[in-house]
């Protein structure tokens, strides 16, 4: 795995395009905006789509969390994973703790292997249980992208045998996650070993205490940064406030409240990717709007503060 100059772990970006454009106006220097053409199997119904979906690390800027959505339904998760990548997302983030999610989503995922980041987690009460979900979601995925130990789970006692894994090149990047601040010491201490590649933490208008430490120390290691609960905690949204409120937004291409959510998350450079879960195939479609430049300032993100407080 390669290191850059400033100390950052890179991998080549997941997922195909059809074809690249400049980056963007407004794009930030150093991230690299692509127009990817949904390129669809002959005989779909879905009209071709065209997204500009700024890239970062882990690839496109929005991805898809299965947290409390289609759990063990296949055909649920055919349909909304089949939206989210037709409007340019790759990052597909699941869990063994997620009902069934992982197993449901197999299918989808195995058609469009190529345009799909695994982005898993072990969730084990010992290293015998960690090694077997492991070995179920190589029999599902053929192979992970993101590795990551939920909710920092025996993250010491796993490191070793996931280590392996990725230096045989069966796992890309290493992970760890936790959704609580009273864990974020502890995660800050795993983050400190320079052991793991990425991080996945909460962070939302309502809940910003990852931006204390965490988000500080993800930048000066060169850890990329997974967000989950962009939208509010335990899978509720933040209130939508009236529709003339967004108003000042618009030109920042914001239409609902869920896409100013996403690009106030987004707007930190620091952060490599949001997860929003859904049930909805057309929420994942639209929310995939909030990947595209321009970002938002500082009036507007205290904009979207004052409008979520």
């Amino acid at each position: 795995m390669a290191r850059g100059t400033d100390g950052r772990r890179y991998r080549g970006l997941a997922g195909s395009v059809c074809r690249s454009a400049p980056r963007a106006h407004g794009a930030r220097p150093g991230r690299r905006s692509v127009v990817l053409r949904i390129c669809l199997r002959s005989g779909e119904a879905r009209p071709r789509v065209r997204s500009l979906v700024e890239q970062r690390r882990l690839g496109p800027v929005v991805g898809l969390g299965t947290w409390a959505t289609f759990e063990a339904h296949a055909g649920l998760a055919r349909e909304v994973i089949g939206a989210a990548l037709d409007a340019g997302y790759r990052l597909v983030d699941s869990s063994p703790m997620y009902g069934g999610a992982e197993s449901a989503m197999s299918e989808i995922v195995r058609e469009r292997r190529g345009e799909v980041t695994v982005a898993t987690k072990i969730w084990a009460r010992s290293v015998e249980e960690g090694r077997e979900q492991y070995r179920k979601q190589r029999a599902w995925f053929g192979r992970v992208e993101v590795e990551q130990v939920h909710n920092l789970a025996l993250w010491r006692e796993h490191l070793p045998w996931l280590e392996q894994e990725r230096d045989a090149g069966r796992i890309d990047r290493l992970g760890v996650t936790h959704y609580g601040e009273a864990a974020f010491d502890e995660l800050a201490e795993a983050l400190e070993t320079q052991r793991f590649d990425t991080v996945q933490l909460p962070l939302n208008p309502r809940q910003r205490q990852a931006e204390r430490r965490l988000l500080p120390l993800a930048a000066e290691l060169g850890v990329a940064v997974i967000v989950m609960r962009p939208l509010g905690g335990a899978g509720s949204l933040i209130p939508p406030p009236p529709e003339e409120e967004l108003a000042p937004l618009r030109e920042f291409g914001i239409e609902t409240w869920e896409q100013a959510l996403l690009k106030w998350a987004l707007s930190d450079e620091r952060i490599d990717v949001v997860i929003p879960a859904t049930r909805r195939w057309e929420h994942a479609r639209t929310n995939a709007a909030a990947g595209s430049p321009p970002w938002f300032g500082v009036e507007e993100r205290t904009l979207v503060e004052r409008l979520a407080a």
